[in-house]
């Protein structure tokens, strides 16, 4: 009998149980899913290491899980000769034992300012019930556990309750704030008519609250160009019967990936970071570059790694897997980690631009939109050309607009002359 643990999912952290994909009893293959874990960027299976029979699951939907947790026990088809470890019930007693503990005394950091209600007088001798996760998110927090009321089962205290808890702190400080944004007003909308409320899904509210906070601390300019890409468009139908016999279609993205990287490289600001407290700027020498990807639940920006290693047929290929990973919720955790810069497209569905929001803590993104047939004047007379409307949005903290004009005048003359990516 093996227990089957969460995982290395890089720097997530208390990631929520989504799905139980099985039950004891049943039968399952190597890498059969297991559970469904969701963190801020995505959710994934957790598959099984090795065939087997399930005795035990572990995890319930709504739990909060890490690295390295036991999620089920399973045992193999062809178990090896174990003895069963003695120190197993002690270590099982010691855990108990640790959800009862006393919470230990903590500073407070800087997300929760000490008040009355937050005051740890009573830490050092009230016992609370909560796992060793919540107790690591709170002492992050400089919650006092006593104060918090438990939601779980028995009155166990889960993340969520630690969390709101702060926002009822946050909340109440920052309502009386000089220069605090007013809250909205609650709406009754069914006075006005007929209305159906369907909740956001994890991801897509995890989304918002990511795309909210870079919203608040980027500072967001966005420049719109139009790359003439006939010739390209004319080149990649010459692709078509290679394309097919790969197996994989080549979309315009792949060279987008393809001219971005080489402009990256003559422009390392747009590659680059800056650091917490924005004194310092930080240079990536390695060009990731996160797709935005549209699933059922939300969007997911998987990362094309060392895309500057990559030909167009690789690129697509490679963009197709992730894409398909994403839709299956299959991505693994270091696919979804370190990109350096962004693309977002549209693709036919398209318009004529848009102003994508920084996926912080980048400091650039390219949106792009459809490719349309326009009249451009030639030095003669107006001649049909295919162009594709671009859309950077970038941090002006990092990036000023000349350094951005720079970079997309040459991602325009990359896309307009494919040959130009062999220099």
């Amino acid at each position: 009998m093996s227990e089957v643990a969460i995982p290395d999912i890089g720097d997530a952290e208390n990631v929520e149980v989504i799905e139980i994909c099985v039950a004891s009893g049943d039968e399952v293959a190597e890498n059969d899913a297991l559970i469904v874990i969701e963190s801020d960027k995505a959710s994934m299976e957790v598959p099984a290491p090795f065939a087997g029979a399930v005795a035990e699951v572990l995890v319930a939907v709504g739990d909060r899980v890490n690295a390295g947790d036991p999620i089920a026990r399973v045992a193999e088809r062809e178990p090896a000769k174990v003895e069963d470890d003695p120190a197993k019930g002690e270590e099982e007693r010691t855990e108990d034992a640790a959800v009862v503990a006393p919470e230990e005394h903590v500073a407070k950091p800087a997300p929760l300012p000490a008040s009355a209600d937050t005051a740890p007088a009573s830490s050092t001798t009230a016992k609370v019930y909560a796992g060793p996760a919540v107790r690591r998110l709170a002492r992050e927090l400089g919650v006092d556990l006593a104060a918090v009321q438990g939601t779980g089962a028995r009155g166990r205290i889960v993340n969520d309750d630690v969390k709101a808890y702060v926002n009822r702190s946050l909340a109440s400080r920052s309502a009386a704030a000089p220069g605090a944004l007013a809250p909205l007003p609650e709406v009754d909308f069914s006075r006005f008519g007929e209305v159906e409320v369907e909740p956001l899904s994890r991801l897509r509210a995890r989304g918002a609250a990511n795309l909210h906070r870079a919203w608040q601390h980027v500072v967001h300019v966005t420049q719109h160009d139009d790359a003439d890409v006939t010739d390209l468009e004319a080149f990649r139908a010459t692709l078509r019967d290679e394309a097919a016999l790969r197996g994989v279609p080549v979309s315009p993205l792949p060279f987008v990936v393809k001219a971005c990287v080489h402009a990256l490289g003559k422009h390392p600001r747009i590659n680059a970071s800056l650091d917490a407290a924005a004194t310092s700027i930080i240079y990536k020498r390695y060009h990731h570059i996160g797709i935005a990807v549209d699933t059922d639940e939300g969007l997911v920006v998987p990362v094309l790694r060392d895309a500057d290693a990559k030909g167009v047929f690789a690129l697509a290929e490679e963009i197709a897997r992730l894409s398909a990973a994403a839709r299956g919720r299959r991505l693994k955790p270091e696919e979804l980690q370190g990109a350096s810069f962004t693309i977002s497209s549209l693709g036919a569905i398209g318009g004529t631009g848009f102003t994508p929001v920084v996926n912080a803590p980048e400091v650039a993104i390219l949106g792009v939109a459809r490719v349309q047939v326009r009249p451009v004047w030639d030095g003669t007379a107006f001649a049909p050309r295919k162009m594709l409307p671009l859309s950077l949005s970038y941090d002006h903290r990092a990036i000023n607009g000349a350094e951005a004009g720079r970079f997309m005048a040459d991602l325009r003359e990359l896309l307009g002359d494919v040959r130009r990516f062999s220099l």
